[in-house]
C-alpha cells in the first residue's frame, strides 16, 4: 500500500494522457489524494512487481519496484492501460531506499515522457505530478513528489531474468504466457511462441533505439531492468538530448565508464536482448532458435536508422543511391562534432538545392565553414539527382526534424521555478513539447542554443 504524503499539492496534469483514460484534466486534478496515494480507490489492489537485472553490465540480482506501485488498469479503446504511482513510498523491494521520488526528477520524467510521445517515439506516458513540502534526503534535502505514469505494461527484461536465475521455470512460463496472451496474441499460432516473443521484442527494441539515435536522445541507464518487453522507452532518470554533437557523449554523470554513451546505445540494446534470450532459453529450447530470433536486431536497427536518416535529409530514393548515401551520412557525422544536433537538422530543411546564397543560418552553426561547404555541395548533388523540390522537401523534413526537444537547461529552469511553487514553466514546456515539429514562432526562444551556464548541468542516478 502507498504511504500517505503530507499536505500534497498538484504540480501538473497532461491533458493528452488524461484523455487516454477518459478523464478531463479537471477530473484528474480533483483526484489529488488518489494521485499521491493518500486515497486508494475501492476496486484497486495495489502491488509492486519483483524483477532482477544487469546494471552497467553486471548481474545485480533481485531489484523490483522499489518506489513504484501499480494502482490498477484503466479500460481504454486501445486496451487496458496500467496506472503506476512513482514515489508513493516503500515497497518490499525498496532495499535501503525510502520509496520516494523528488520534485526535480519527477518533473524531468513527466516532461520527457510526454515529449517523447510528441516526437512519435514509443514511450510510457505521464498523467500527473503532485508534490509535497515533505523532505526527502538525497545529496541534499529535497521535496517529495509522485508521478502517475501509464503504460500497457511495465514488464521488463529483468522480470524474466528474475525467474530464470532463480531456476523457477514454472513462474517464467506463467510470465511469458501472460505477455504473449495480452500483448503478442498472434504468436499463439506459431510453432515456437517463445522464440517468436524474443524475435518481436528484439525487433521492437532495435526500432526504438534507432528512433532514439535519430533525435539524439540518450537514456542514460540502459540496464536490463529498465528495458520494456513492449519496446517502450521507460524509466526516465539521467536522460539527455544531444546538444553540441559528440558521438561519445555520456549524459549520466554516474556512468564513469561511458557504457551508455550515445554511440553505445545500439550495441547495448543488442546486448540486453541477449540477456533476455538467456532468460527465455528454458522456454525456447534450442540455443540456435534463440540466436535466430536475436539475428533480427542488426538488420532491423540498420534499416530503421537508414530510413530515418534519409527522411531527416529529405531524400526519398532509398535504394538507387545506397553507396553514395552511406558516404554522405558518414561525411555528415564526421563534420557534426560541436554542432547543435537539433538545430542542424531543423535548419537543413531550409537549404536550397540549386543555390548556396541562403546557407548562412545553417552555415553559421559551424566553426569549420569550409567543411560544411564541401559537404553541402555533395548534398546538393544528391538532391539534384532525385529532382528534389525545395518547398515539398522542407515540409517533409520539418515533420521528422523537431524544432523543440527537452534540453537539460529548459527542464532545469522549470524545476527551479517549481521549487518556488511556480508551475507555469512546467505547463508551458508541456504544451510546447507535445508539438515539437510545429514552428510555434511565439516560442522561438525554447529552440535556442543553450546558455553558457547549461554546460555545468549534470544529471545522475541519484533521483
Amino acid at each position: 500500500m502507498p504511504t500517505p504524503l503530507h499536505s500534497p499539492y498538484l504540480v501538473a496534469v497532461s491533458p493528452a494522457a488524461a484523455q487516454l483514460i477518459g478523464l478531463t484534466p479537471q477530473q484528474v486534478a480533483d483526484s489529488l489524494d488518489v494521485l499521491v496515494g493518500n486515497a486508494v480507490p475501492e476496486q484497486a489492489q495495489p502491488l509492486a512487481a519483483v524483477y532482477s537485472g544487469h546494471q552497467f553490465g553486471v548481474w545485480a540480482g533481485q531489484l523490483g519496484d522499489g518506489r513504484a506501485i501499480l494502482l490498477g488498469a484503466a479500460a481504454t479503446p486501445q486496451g487496458p492501460l496500467e496506472l503506476q504511482w512513482k514515489g508513493a513510498g516503500q515497497t518490499p523491494y525498496s532495499r535501503m531506499g525510502d520509496g520516494r521520488a523528488v520534485l526535480r526528477s519527477s518533473i524531468r520524467e513527466f516532461l520527457c515522457s510526454e515529449a517523447m510521445h510528441g516526437l512519435g517515439i514509443p514511450t510510457s506516458r505521464a498523467l500527473s505530478i503532485a508534490g509535497s513540502n515533505q523532505g526527502v534526503m538525497r545529496e541534499t534535502v529535497e521535496t517529495a513528489a509522485v508521478v502517475v505514469r501509464l503504460a500497457p505494461s511495465f514488464v521488463r527484461f529483468g522480470s524474466f531474468e528474475h525467474w530464470y536465475y532463480r531456476k523457477q521455470n514454472d513462474q517464467l512460463k506463467i510470465l511469458a504466457d501472460y505477455v504473449i496472451d495480452h500483448f503478442y496474441p498472434e504468436l499463439r499460432a506459431s510453432d515456437n511462441p517463445y522464440q517468436g516473443l524474443l524475435e518481436q521484442v528484439t525487433r521492437r527494441t532495435a526500432h526504438m533505439i534507432a528512433q532514439w539515435q535519430a533525435v539524439g536522445f540518450m537514456h542514460g541507464v540502459m540496464n536490463t531492468d529498465n528495458m520494456s518487453i513492449l519496446g517502450l522507452t521507460i524509466d526516465y532518470g539521467p536522460f539527455g538530448f544531444m546538444e553540441a554533437f559528440d558521438a561519445d557523449h555520456i549524459c549520466n554523470h554516474t556512468d564513469q565508464q561511458g557504457r551508455y554513451a550515445y554511440s553505445n546505445q545500439p550495441q547495448v540494446g543488442h546486448w540486453n536482448c541477449y540477456a533476455l534470450a538467456q532468460a527465455l532459453l528454458p522456454l525456447i529450447g534450442e540455443p540456435e532458435d534463440a540466436q535466430a530470433a536475436l539475428d533480427v536486431y542488426q538488420p532491423a536497427f540498420a534499416a530503421k536508422l537508414d530510413e530515418l536518416l534519409h527522411a531527416k535529409l529529405g531524400l526519398t530514393q532509398l535504394d538507387a543511391h545506397a553507396d553514395a548515401d552511406r558516404a554522405l551520412f558518414d561525411a555528415m557525422f564526421a563534420m557534426l562534432p560541436g554542432v547543435d544536433f537539433t538545430q542542424f537538422f531543423r535548419r537543413l530543411g531550409g537549404l536550397k538545392s540549386q543555390d548556396a546564397s541562403g546557407d548562412e543560418p545553417l552555415r553559421d552553426l559551424f566553426i569549420d565553414r569550409a567543411a560544411f561547404d564541401a559537404w553541402a555541395r555533395q548534398y546538393r548533388q544528391r538532391l539534384q539527382a532525385e529532382h528534389s523540390v525545395d518547398s515539398d522537401r522542407q515540409l517533409a523534413m520539418n515533420r521528422i526534424n523537431p524544432k523543440y526537444v527537452l534540453r537539460n537547461y529548459l527542464a532545469q529552469v522549470a524545476i527551479d521555478k517549481a521549487q518556488q511553487h511556480d508551475y507555469s514553466e512546467v505547463e508551458k514546456l508541456l504544451a510546447i513539447l507535445q508539438h515539437p515539429y510545429d514552428e510555434q514562432p511565439e516560442h522561438d526562444q525554447y529552440a535556442a542554443l543553450p546558455p553558457d551556464w547549461a554546460s555545468h548541468l549534470e544529471v545522475s542516478c541519484s533521483s
